[in-house]
């Protein structure tokens, strides 16, 4: 077996046994390898969730990939199969996280959700291999909760210009704030849909 066979394995397990199938893959590789195993951390729920979702939910991981590409480039019509694709990852990281035994309450699905905007937004998994995360990402800039500005938006210019004169406090707090509003205008999107 080589690390990276033992990456995908170890992270596919359940997070209960992370630790104890970390050390059993450490001991069928070379020692540079197992110590390189053995440093890697147990994932949080909600990343445990999306590396999940990169292993069994491939075709949903690879549309929200493709629309964000697509969003990066400038097409808008790609903005709501990208809302869609996210929503529909959203739902396998609860039916993934209940079959588990864990909760699948609002607050780990946010952070599974921001995640997965992060991933899409980055358009990767950087500095994590695809499927191996340990901690939770937050998209880059304005990027957040599935809605995803270009990079000449005026809000991101803004926030370049407010950093450089030492205002990052109060962007970061408008940045939360549009996030909010884009994640009520989602749910009420979804709401809509269901009636």
């Amino acid at each position: 077996m080589n690390i990276e066979a033992a990456v995908r394995e170890l992270y596919q397990v359940p997070p209960g046994q992370f630790v104890a199938e970390r050390k059993r893959l450490a001991k069928e590789l070379a020692k540079p390898d197992a110590k390189a195993l053995l440093a890697r951390r147990r994932p949080t729920i909600s990343a445990w969730a999306v590396n999940q979702l990169w292993w069994h939910a491939r075709d949903a991981f690879d549309k929200m990939m493709e629309t964000a590409e697509q969003l990066r480039k400038g097409h808008a019509a790609a903005d709501k199969p990208h809302r869609e694709a996210i929503a529909k990852l959203r739902a396998r990281a609860a039916t993934i996280l209940e079959d588990a035994g864990h909760a699948a309450n609002e607050a780990v699905l946010r952070r599974v959700t921001t995640t997965l905007s992060a991933i899409a937004a980055a358009g990767g998994w950087e500095p994590s291999e695809p499927g191996a995360l340990a901690d939770d990402l937050d998209p880059p800039g304005f990027a957040a909760m599935g809605l995803m500005l270009p990079a000449t938006s005026e809000p991101a210019a803004h926030h370049e210009k407010a950093h450089e004169n030492g205002k990052k406090h109060e962007v970061d707090h408008e940045a939360e704030r549009k996030a909010r509003e884009a994640e009520e205008r989602r749910k009420e999107h979804e709401r809509k849909e269901l009636a």
